[in-house]
């Protein structure tokens, strides 16, 4: 079997770790594979000589996107886009594959534009009709996909992501670059969904001796988000805690278990999640975790972690105050989290996307 993927958002945070896992181990059940991205970006990867290169680097969810599809796009057995904006243009394939990892631009209308949730509701509804086999990440992302559009259950496959069982398990624990030594963390793009405010007003609100001595460093983009949440750096700046707030902006993923490691506390306040790896990769590193109770995030940590309501810093503020001062409960968290993420590994991910794919290519 030919197989075509689309691989443009393989250096994007969660669809990226998503695509650098599955992939491989994928695409040594086709034989001749092709893969749409930047050139320069997939040289880097090990598995490069294994695969096609159509250099595609046009913007997703743009026109010019859709517009080139059909002419980036060469004749196969199998094309998998691993987000949802499908090709809307005739392409030659067989099989059409797609992931859709969430629908939040149709939960939550309110942190777009019109014309962007125009266009998502566009797209979303080709890529669920006109699409043959459908990957998600949850059982909540199965049921907000139904919810919105009228189809077959039977056409959603739910496979979870996974994390590597060495994943926080380096020799080096030393975090290079500047990172306070004792944090407390978030991990995430600064996006309205996010729900980053929380988590500040509850840090804003901490005893000023906890603040003293735990910072709270937040890893993942600053800026340069089309939805970008601007209110955080006003309070940030409203309230003085610049010297309090640490942005570390780009890391490389060698770092990134570091960073996890060395926290405190692994604090997730999003009211919006189609999965949640960032608990498992806190969970790996024996990180105590923190979550808002939203969305698919109690699928995926279980009894592993600590709840809190998203909407209530005061909640948030209580619950950071519980686990500081009871160790007991700390050392409870790391070892039921490391029992937690056993459920969870990208082996059984690829393993369940390619029963999937055979399934669907005996009908």
């Amino acid at each position: 079997m030919r197989l075509v993927a689309d691989l443009r958002l393989i250096n994007s945070s969660g669809i990226g770790t998503y695509i650098k896992n599955v992939f491989p181990l994928l695409l040594k059940e086709f034989e001749e594979v092709c893969v749409l991205g930047n050139q320069e970006e997939i040289e880097l990867f090990c598995w490069r000589k294994q695969v096609k290169i159509v250099q595609f680097r046009s913007n997703t969810y743009s026109l010019t996107e859709q517009f080139m599809y059909p002419f980036k796009i060469p004749v196969c057995d199998v094309l998998w886009i691993p987000h949802f904006n499908t090709p809307l243009l005739p392409v030659l394939t067989t099989k059409r594959l797609v992931t859709i990892h969430d629908v939040n631009h149709l939960s939550n209308p309110k942190y777009f534009s019109t014309i962007k949730r125009i266009w998502a509701k566009i797209l979303y509804k080709n890529a669920v009709k006109r699409s043959d086999l459908i990957y998600t990440v949850s059982e909540f992302s199965k049921s907000e996909i139904l919810k919105f559009f009228k189809i077959n259950a039977n056409k959603i496959q739910v496979v979870y992501g996974g994390v590597d069982r060495n994943f926080g398990k380096e020799n080096d624990n030393q975090i290079k670059g500047n990172v306070p030594k004792d944090y407390f963390l978030f991990v995430g793009n600064v996006k309205p969904h996010k729900n980053l405010m929380t988590l500040l007003k509850a840090y804003n609100s901490l005893d000023q001796e906890i603040k003293a001595t735990y910072k709270l460093v937040i890893l993942g983009k600053k800026k340069g988000f089309i939805t970008g949440d601007y209110e955080v750096f006003k309070y940030i700046e409203c309230n003085n805690l610049d010297k309090n707030i640490h942005f570390t902006g780009y890391i490389t993923d060698d770092k990134v278990p570091i960073i996890y490691r060395n926290a405190k506390l692994f604090i997730f306040p999003s009211l919006y999640e189609g999965f949640g790896l960032p608990l498992l990769e806190a969970m790996a590193c024996e990180t105590p975790v923190l979550s808002s109770y939203n969305a698919s995030l109690k699928e995926v940590g279980e009894d592993a972690v600590v709840y809190f309501n998203p909407h209530s810093p005061l909640d948030l503020k209580e619950k950071i105050g519980k686990v500081l001062a009871n160790e007991n409960l700390q050392v409870q968290l790391k070892r039921k989290g490391l029992e937690q993420i056993k459920k969870f590994s990208w082996k059984k991910s690829v393993d369940k996307h390619i029963q999937a794919i055979k399934q669907l290519n005996e009908k």
